[in-house]
């Protein structure tokens, strides 16, 4: 039996101002739930938001298709509301963010090697 796991392990980086890093991570204890929802209808699975205290922010998330759940977002209303009050949030960012971070490259993942070496 196989399972159905997304196929693709998205990594990003974005600053957020070290002035507003308070705000920041109280905006993030509360979502607004059909934001939430919006994610998950739109393939944006195991997300998670990490923060060091100078304001880097890694990003990930698990995926079919990251062209896809950007576009299914961008057609949301909710997120034009989300991304429009974020922004404000980050240092050098041109796009709103969801479509203007830093997309790290993969490296390393531990259960591909194991599946490798047990194949």
């Amino acid at each position: 039996m196989t399972s159905a796991r997304p196929l693709h392990r998205v990594c990003f980086q974005l600053q957020v101002k070290p002035e507003r890093l308070a705000e920041y991570r109280e905006r993030h204890a509360a979502v607004w739930p059909d934001m939430l929802q919006a994610l998950a209808d739109t393939g944006w699975h195991n997300y998670s938001l990490f923060v060091r205290d100078d304001g880097l922010l890694i990003g990930y998330f698990e995926t079919a298709s990251l062209e896809a759940a950007q576009a299914g977002m961008a057609e949301t209303e909710v997120n034009a509301r989300w991304q429009a009050e974020m922004g404000e949030f980050f240092i050098d960012l041109d796009l709103p963010p969801d479509q203007g971070f830093l997309r790290l490259t993969e490296v390393f993942h531990l259960e591909d090697q194991l599946a490798v070496l047990h194949e």
